[in-house]
């Protein structure tokens, strides 16, 4: 198989490539993206091949690769909402349009497209948890920019379906909820807000800032180990049975609100000798969201998926508990940078 990976140099990207090339010797890996520093270790792998592609000014380049592949992960998209409000347009050019002349390049050659949809498509619906098939799709008013980025993968996800009716596109849709994990994001970044929020908290620690929970912190959240996540996906990329599916990937057993989640990092902090330090003076202290990322953001209480169609449909069931979630992740990070 010859699988196409756009934005193989992110966090989902190279965890994804990792494992294909470990479970499938014979698979071919074409791997786009703007930087290569996530998967320099694969770079020496006979079935991995590296292009540097910037697929908003250069989608021509793109053409003949998704015309020999087999499959498509269009995984590229900008997941930060300080850019969500700071940079709205980047986030359409990126996440919307460049997409979806991929998602049209697949329909016009046939190919296949597991698709990463996103949590926040669900915006602020107020179900107990979050059904692919029956959950209202809420979002807030046109001046609360950060919708953009949930408006653009929702668009897209409605699009792709409607080529599934009617053209026969075959494709998958799958939603993470808060997957975390090694080279999630950059934590040597000292700019609050340039990180999601687990990797913005152990930033904050590293280089002794006040953890800042944003109107308060109550928001509740369910994260996702990215070996759980990255097993679901192999399992869709492996089955014949999902095509034109939509399907939730997070652990609902790991809810936490983000107070919850600060806390349980500054004491995990302490037990590392180099940063304990920094743990013990840095306060948890409480903004505003307009202070902290502008007017323009607004936020969800409660994000909690069902994952009944991940069971049903792959077998799979998330098994990192939140702890050992967390203890994986500022391992990587603390024990390797210090």
């Amino acid at each position: 198989m010859n699988v196409l990976i756009i934005g193989a140099g992110g966090f989902i990207g190279s965890h994804l490539s990792e494992e294909i090339l470990k479970k499938h010797k014979d698979w071919q890996i074409t791997a786009i993206d703007i930087s290569s520093s996530k998967i320099k270790h694969l770079l020496p792998e006979k079935k991995f091949d590296f292009l540097e592609i910037d697929i908003v000014t250069n989608f021509n380049s793109l053409k003949d690769h998704i015309k020999r592949c087999d499959v498509i992960f269009p995984l590229a998209a900008i997941a930060s909402p300080l850019v969500y409000v700071q940079d709205p347009l980047k986030v359409f050019e990126l996440d919307f349009e460049a997409n979806l002349k991929i998602v049209k390049s697949a329909v016009k050659y046939d190919k296949r497209v597991i698709f990463p949809s996103t949590s926040e498509v669900y915006g602020m619906c107020n179900d107990d948890e979050f059904e692919e098939d029956s959950s209202n799709c809420v979002t807030g008013p046109i001046c609360k920019q950060r919708w953009i980025y949930s408006c653009s993968k929702q668009m897209l996800d409605r699009v792709i379906f409607a080529y599934g009716v009617r053209s026969g596109l075959r494709y998958t849709l799958f939603r993470p909820f808060n997957w975390i994990g090694p080279r999630l994001d950059d934590i040597y970044n000292e700019n609050n807000g340039s990180s999601r929020v687990v990797s913005q908290f152990l930033s904050n620690i590293f280089h002794r800032k006040n953890i800042n929970l944003v109107d308060g912190g109550a928001q509740v959240r369910c994260f996702t180990y990215i070996s759980d996540g990255i097993d679901a996906l192999m399992k869709i990329l492996e089955s014949n049975n999902v095509d034109k599916q939509i399907i939730n990937i997070g652990n609902p057993n790991n809810k936490c609100s983000i107070k919850e989640l600060a806390e349980k990092i500054v004491v995990f902090a302490k037990k590392y000798d180099k940063l304990k330090d920094s743990a013990e003076k840095i306060s948890i202290i409480h903004t505003s969201s307009a202070d902290y990322y502008g007017k323009s953001y607004q936020d969800v209480e409660a994000r909690v998926p069902s994952i009944k169609n991940a069971r049903a449909l792959l077998g799979w069931n998330p098994i990192v508990d939140m702890d050992t979630l967390l203890l994986k992740t500022m391992d990587f990070y603390f024990k390797s940078a210090l």
